[in-house]
């Protein structure tokens, strides 16, 4: 397959479905091991994020689809410098890293503006890298190896997660409100 032939509703779909399924596994093991309940519930961090039984923080990772969107959007016009490319994947994931996580546009927890401008302790924003450095780099594989190796099993999996996340995230939607 060429780029050329790329459908940008199929980009779209590939993009966003890899997002969402990357960031739910990532988030629920990052939150179990680093402990995100007490983490979030005590300064620093409980100035900055929701606690872990909110209703957005539930909802939150069916709201990727938001991200997928933009993600698709921005990526499409640089898809010819990852896809079906020699070392692809670590092209897309160096592009994610250096934009999204380390130069961000203010001062985030882990950037370099956040370890430059925030009072948060720098070991606290470090942490964060155990979740978004594996998340994105297991995104840009997927990513990859679904176009270069594309097979109908990728979609009915994507599907078959994507819908397991959106049931998961609904009944903690629910539990969130009947609190």
């Amino acid at each position: 397959m060429e780029n050329n032939n790329i459908k940008f509703g199929v980009f779209f779909w590939r993009i966003s479905a890899s997002h969402m399924i990357t960031y739910f596994l990532m988030g629920i093991i990052a939150s179990t091991l680093l402990n995100y309940k007490e983490v979030f519930e005590n300064p620093p961090l409980s100035y900055l994020m929701k606690p872990t039984d909110s209703f957005w923080v539930a909802a939150g990772p069916v709201l990727q689809i938001f991200r997928g969107l933009v993600f698709s959007i921005v990526l499409w016009f640089f898809k010819d410098s990852f896809l079906f490319k020699r070392y692809g994947w670590l092209k897309l994931w160096g592009l994610i890293v250096g934009l999204s996580i380390l130069s961000t546009t203010g001062p985030t927890p882990g950037s370099i503006e956040g370890l430059i401008y925030t009072k948060i302790p720098i070991i606290s924003q470090l942490e964060g890298y155990f979740e978004v450095l594996p998340q994105t780099l297991l995104f840009s594989l997927l990513v990859f190896y679904w176009y270069n190796k594309p097979k109908k099993y990728w979609n009915i999996l994507s599907i078959i997660l994507i819908s397991i996340i959106v049931i998961l995230c609904t009944l903690g939607m629910l539990a969130s409100i009947n609190k």
